[in-house]
């Protein structure tokens, strides 16, 4: 789980609202933008090749099939809490929750996790997503494909490791090359 969503995870776990956690699990372990994580339907869950998936609808209006993690597998299935259709996330109307929901209920969560931030947001925990995946050795192509950045370019300037020597090229050319394969 990443840095950011260890902080958030427990809080909204024990969270009255049960949208909560799943929003938690959608943006920072899924990495997905808030427009696609509000905008995730019942029925975009499904299963393909014996995985669980959600189908997601980014930028573009590009499809893609993002597998599921037991744990946000679990947290989604907790907020929908039995329904057939409609949207995952729901605002404390009942609606299909906004960004501007999203918003709120994270600055709410993180009040009440006592973690202390200038400005909270959605996207704070996709770019923990996509750091914590760099920081951890994550092949830059591999983080590209999971954020679903068009650009690799885009992806790079997450990459606050990129001067750490201890992840340079050189060393696994080395490793592959003394190991004779």
């Amino acid at each position: 789980m990443c840095a950011g969503c260890r902080k958030f995870a427990p809080t909204a776990r024990l969270s009255a609202n049960r949208n909560d956690f799943a929003l938690i699990a959608l943006l920072g372990l899924l990495g997905l933008r808030v427009f696609e994580a509000c905008g995730a339907n019942i029925v975009d869950l499904g299963e393909e090749h014996g995985h669980r998936v959600l189908k997601v609808r980014g930028r573009g209006d590009k499809t893609v099939l993002v597998p599921l993690p037991p744990a946000v597998a679990r947290a989604i299935e907790y907020a929908i809490e039995g329904r057939e259709h409609g949207p995952i996330l729901r605002n404390t109307l009942g609606r299909r929750m906004d960004r501007h929901a999203a918003a709120r209920r994270l600055r709410l969560l993180s009040a009440t996790a006592g973690i202390r931030m200038p400005r909270m947001h959605p996207h704070l925990l996709r770019h923990t997503f996509v750091t914590t995946m760099l920081d951890a050795g994550v092949s830059l192509r591999d983080v590209q494909i999971a954020a679903r950045h068009a650009d690799p370019k885009t992806t790079m300037r997450y990459d606050r490791a990129r001067k750490n020597l201890d992840r340079h090229p050189n060393y696994i050319l080395a490793a592959s090359m003394a190991s004779g394969t």
